[in-house]
């Protein structure tokens, strides 16, 4: 059993050690921390799951970015850790996180990732959203969270302002 959170300030360090953990040495060398440079993340986005003795299972947290001169979320980092992996609180995150970025107006998300595993959530491939060098365009993926919220959006991935 699981309880899923909103990230407070004092949550911060644990969060990084879990993304130090789950990710490789020099995760914030990739083009999307660039992104996300002196850009604070959405709060109400940025979930935790703690287990039942408040021990922190996984986290996510979503950025605000442009494609083009439209607003977008950038989804990432999320990670669960090691020893829960499997028991499907990734997904659980991510499908909590979807709902509350709809509630709040969002109207598309995405991220970086590996198209089999987010294939099944409704990502897709953005062929037409180019995310700075070196990243590789086969895995710039996004969904829209209202009909046709990808519909015209094409462009450069830039930082929030």
């Amino acid at each position: 059993m699981y309880t899923v959170t909103n990230e407070t300030p004092e949550d911060w360090w644990e969060i990084e050690a879990l993304y130090d953990l789950c990710f490789a040495p020099g995760r914030e060398a990739l083009s999307s921390y660039r992104l996300r440079d002196d850009v604070a993340p959405v709060r109400e986005l940025s979930l935790l799951a703690r287990d039942g003795a408040g021990i922190l299972a996984g986290a996510v947290r979503f950025w605000p970015v442009r494609v083009g001169d439209r607003a977008a979320l950038l989804l990432g980092p999320i990670a669960v850790h090691p020893t829960r992996q499997g028991e499907g609180l990734g997904a659980l995150l991510l499908r909590e996180s979807l709902g509350k970025a709809a509630d709040l107006g969002w109207e598309r998300v995405m991220l970086v990732g590996d198209a089999p595993y987010y294939s099944r959530f409704g990502f897709s491939r953005l062929d037409e959203v180019v995310m700075p060098p070196p990243t590789n365009p086969d895995r710039v993926l996004g969904i829209a969270l209202v009909p046709g919220g990808w519909d015209g959006v094409s462009g450069a991935v830039t930082r929030w302002s």
